[in-house]
């Protein structure tokens, strides 16, 4: 299992996280796409990295928006270096500059 992080540690995460926040022991985004087909197909590639982590977002499509929320709930719900693995992974395969 692994622990969640302290204060310290979450601002050292967000610094290598561009325009990801926390809110409510979340680690949140929202990507906007060209269209709806775009946002769609971003979420699918999540799928295959959370999969991969058998860690799973919170995902909101709306047309070309995707919100993504990161928390581990097997550590009560609070933000560990899973949620930071896998946002990172994230900024890696999005195509938005």
């Amino acid at each position: 299992m692994t622990q969640p992080l302290s204060n310290t540690e979450i601002e050292v995460v967000l610094s290598g996280l561009p325009d990801w926040t926390v809110e409510d022991d979340y680690l949140v985004k929202t990507f906007v796409f060209g269209s709806f087909r775009e946002a769609m197909s971003f979420v699918v590639r999540i799928s295959y990295e959370a999969e991969d982590m058998n860690h799973h977002p919170e995902i909101t499509n709306v047309y070309n928006r995707v919100a993504i929320r990161l928390t581990t709930h097997d550590e009560g719900g609070r933000i560990t270096e899973k949620d930071a693995k896998l946002a990172r992974k994230i900024e890696n395969i999005c195509w938005l500059t």
